[in-house]
């Protein structure tokens, strides 16, 4: 699972998460299979400005556009619009995070 589409589309196929995922790849993962609360979860354990704008994104993603002002503050970065793409800033996200 090298590529960003690679990633996003087995995201977006669900199933079993691929092992061996570093903890940000893992929520991001979880984000777009679907599974919030898994993705919530972890992202509260993800240190730094990473976690923090994962966590601001799932509360966008949920409609909580106050408490993800607060992590993207969190995150050091400028709160994404309230009806901003989400797949959008998924795709920033996960590019970060695969370093591409």
């Amino acid at each position: 699972m090298g590529t960003l589409e690679e990633f996003e589309r087995s995201a977006r196929a669900g199933g079993e998460i691929p092992a061996n995922l570093p903890a940000l790849r893992r929520g991001l993962w979880l984000a777009l299979a679907g599974r919030w609360d898994e993705a919530h979860d972890l992202s509260q354990e993800i240190p730094g400005s990473a976690g923090a704008w994962l966590h601001a994104w799932l509360h966008r993603q949920e409609g909580d556009y106050g408490n993800a002002c607060y992590w993207y503050a969190r995150a050091g970065r400028e709160a994404a619009a309230r009806h901003a793409p989400l797949d959008e800033e998924w795709r920033e996200m996960a590019r970060a995070a695969l370093g591409s």
